[in-house]
């Protein structure tokens, strides 16, 4: 392929655009900001499970306590009820006795049933206390998950403008060389993973950075100013300047 040295030149401008497009891209996909959100997803959903764990128990404590304080009630008027037929003192001697043993033994249920109530108390203060560290650090999660999607989306508002104009950039560039030579760089840039021309200096080709011997230096060193070189080792399209060292 023919194409005038100048135009050659001007490929290594083309290839400056695409090399920082590339190294903008592999940037925005490996954002720090990216992993962070990512383990934060996992923090925040390992917590909502504890706080689900946490919730039962408090609720549980509570059913327990709420089923206690109807057992106290039901004693409470029980004895009410015995004292009051006590405080009537017209019973037989035999139901006074069986009721003064049966009050006996409902103070008795109602003393065990409330220090049972006052110790799941004690339990569900805990319980809830855990509840409520558990919703603070998924709201402080939550918080700095939110300021790191802030922070992510900054800079890839900032990429995104950068890489814009440097496509804005590319495309006049682009069109004002050769066609033929624009689609042959292209095809070695996607073959070869983006660098596609490089500078020859002091005897070594940009791209693989091998030092040329031999015939293949002489066969760079004679070729006309206007043909397209390419490496044997590497196939890119090898730019020669008078840094070329041939």
């Amino acid at each position: 392929m023919k194409a005038d040295p100048k135009d050659q030149q001007r490929l290594l401008d083309l290839q400056a655009i695409d090399i920082t497009l590339q190294q903008l891209a592999h940037r925005r996909r490996t954002m720090p900001e990216t992993a962070e959100l990512d383990a934060l997803t996992k923090v925040v959903s390992r917590l909502e499970d504890e706080r689900v764990r946490a919730e039962v128990d408090v609720d549980d404590l509570d059913r327990d306590i709420t089923r206690l304080e109807r057992e106290v009630d039901t004693v409470r008027q029980r004895r009410a009820k015995d004292q009051q037929r006590l405080d009537d003192g017209r019973l037989p001697a035999r139901e006074l006795t069986a009721l003064e043993h049966e009050m006996t033994s409902l103070s008795r249920r109602q003393s065990e049933l409330e220090d049972a109530e006052l110790e799941l108390m004690e339990k569900r203060e805990t319980a809830q206390s855990a509840l409520d560290a558990v919703d603070e650090r998924i709201a402080s999660a939550r918080d700095t998950r939110i300021a790191t999607e802030q922070r992510r989306d900054q800079t890839v508002a900032e990429l995104d403008k950068e890489a814009q104009w440097k496509r804005t950039a590319r495309g006049p560039l682009a069109a004002d060389l050769p066609a033929e030579l624009v689609q042959l760089y292209d095809k070695i840039r996607e073959q070869s993973g983006g660098l596609a021309a490089a500078l020859v200096q002091y005897g070594r080709c940009g791209g693989c950075r091998l030092e040329l011997f031999g015939a293949d230096r002489n066969r760079v060193k004679t070729a006309a100013p206007d043909e397209v070189v390419r490496c044997e080792e590497c196939r890119r399209i090898m730019v020669r300047t008078a840094e070329s060292g041939l």
